[in-house]
């Protein structure tokens, strides 16, 4: 294996001179642009270094270029047509709450703020579908469907656009019941990078017509086209909704608990951890006084009798693994008061260290392994004496840290992206996935290959190279560069193999 080739792009905090080579934004292209789009351009550095940044560790980027603020699907058509014809990047942009440094002009060019394309387009009840545009956020569409006895479920936490959580394939605390984008998307209008505009998928539950190019766009991060209509499912308001909280004497006795929950067959709504460290973190920042143990935070939707009876049943099994305090929360006030906390842990945690970056990582398990996994990253946490938060969607085997650093201590990054690296290979020996929602980005992208092997990261290349073929549309994510060879070698690809991590190249 070569460990020195391109060790500087393959995760962590590194840049490399191909995937960070810049690409000027000529001046007729922006002369053209602003014929076109007049103020809805802005070269402003303000507005510049505002599309410049995510919720990413990486804090050594550049500014895009120019912002085009979109206003409808001919706006971006017509940037990629001339991003086309100029070879000039394009990053799409919409709430900015990424993660793994989606939104980053690594090689200058356009950021292509797709915010204001915010409409719900139509909401149709009998079919339990609605069509909107990306800009438009969880929040927005759920108020939008209010009173109309149905609800948007997938909930990241953030308030992400719609457009963002497609292009990231996002899921959330709903997920164990309800799916993930993937499961909620049905029919896309996608601009390509030439500029032409396509429809994928339809309003039908099924269909086995062509290839599935809605699922090739659902988790491509801005990498393949630019979506801009979105018809997604929706779901009927429960009759009854009970929120429970429940505190163990360890990590292990809650993660055992959730596994035995799932194993049960029972059909509950949201299964959240919050380890100790979070818990202490959200009471300071929220003004709660929930026991400074780890935690289930539990909900269940259906009748009023079903879900009593579920809740029972888990408290049961709860008890058998030295559960206590198992409190109820039934009224909305309630519901949401222990929501807010959990949604608030990442505000809460970068509170406790002024200053901070939180270096946010995610990775899923099948959830027979999900004990091991945490544990041992548990372990290696407390090793280092580096301040973390662990939550985790573990009804599905999801779990996230956060490793909470000096951004300009470059052994506390060192320590954070050990401990990412650790947790990756772990999860990828167990049968896991280097990322269940945040995606790829610029920093999971060696993760990848470690994960799918040099065969299938090469197939995904190949539909890249086929549908940007200048290499315009969000450039130096996901994948390395068309030429790039990755630092597994051939001999080592063990795609379908036994499931032996191989070394991370820093």
């Amino acid at each position: 294996m070569n460990n020195n080739q391109d060790s500087e792009s393959l995760g962590g905090f590194g840049s490399h001179e191909a995937r960070t080579r810049k690409r000027p934004l000529p001046a007729q292209m922006l002369e053209e642009l602003v014929a076109r789009f007049g103020t809805q351009v802005s070269t402003a550095m303000a507005v510049r270094e505002q599309h410049g940044r995510d919720e990413s560790p990486f804090v050594d980027v550049t500014a895009p270029d120019a912002v085009v603020f979109a206003l409808n699907t001919r706006d971006v058509a017509d940037v990629l047509a001339l991003a086309s014809r100029f070879e000039v990047p394009v990053i799409p942009f919409g709430a900015g709450s990424s993660v793994e440094g989606h939104l980053l002009a690594v090689q200058g060019g356009v950021s292509l703020d797709v915010s204001g394309m915010n409409q719900v387009l139509a909401i149709d009840t009998d079919d339990l579908t609605v069509t909107v545009q990306p800009g438009v956020t969880r929040k927005q569409l759920n108020q939008a469907l209010k009173g109309t006895g149905l609800f948007f479920p997938v909930d990241p936490g953030a308030d992400a656009s719609i457009g963002g959580m497609c292009a990231t394939r996002a899921s959330g605390t709903n997920a164990v019941r309800y799916g993930t984008m993937r499961e909620n998307v049905l029919a896309l209008q996608v601009v390509t990078a030439s500029g032409e505009i396509i429809r994928t998928g339809t309003r039908a539950k099924k269909s086995s017509a062509g290839y599935d190019l809605t699922r090739l766009m659902v988790g491509s991060e801005g990498t393949l086209g630019v979506m801009t209509e979105i018809t997604l499912r929706v779901h009927p308001l429960p009759e009854a909704e009970c929120a429970a909280v429940c505190s163990f004497p360890s990590i292990e006795h809650a993660v055992r608990t959730a596994i035995q929950i799932v194993q049960a067959g029972i059909p509950i709504a949201r299964m959240e951890l919050i380890d100790a460290n979070s818990v202490r973190m959200v009471n300071a920042y929220s003004g709660l006084r929930l026991p400074e143990e780890p935690m289930l935070l539990m909900e269940f939707h259906g009748t009023t009798h079903g879900v009593t009876e579920q809740a029972e049943t888990v408290r049961s099994i709860a008890d058998e693994f030295g559960g206590g305090s198992f409190e109820w929360a039934t009224s909305t006030e309630d519901r949401s008061r222990l929501w807010s906390a959990r949604h608030h842990v990442y505000f809460a945690a970068i509170q406790t260290k002024p200053g901070c970056r939180a270096v946010s990582t995610d990775a899923c398990v099948p959830i027979s392994r999900l004990a091991q996994c945490l544990l041992e990253s548990v372990e290696e946490a407390n090793a280092t004496g580096l301040p973390y938060f662990l939550v985790g969607h573990v009804g599905d085997g999801n779990f996230h840290f956060g490793y909470l650093i000096d951004p300009e201590s470059s052994e506390e990054r060192a320590t954070a992206e050990s401990l990412n690296r650790k947790l990756v290979a772990r999860a990828i020996r167990l049968d896991g996935t280097c990322t269940g929602e945040h995606g790829i980005g610029m920093h999971k992208m060696d993760f990848l290959v470690q994960e799918a092997g040099l065969g299938a990261v090469e197939m995904m290349r190949a539909i890249k190279r086929t549908l940007d073929p200048r290499n315009i549309l969000n450039p130096g994510k996901v994948l390395h560069g068309h030429a790039h060879q990755s630092a597994v070698s051939e001999s080592e690809d063990y795609a379908g193999q036994a499931r032996t991590p191989l070394p991370l190249t820093a």
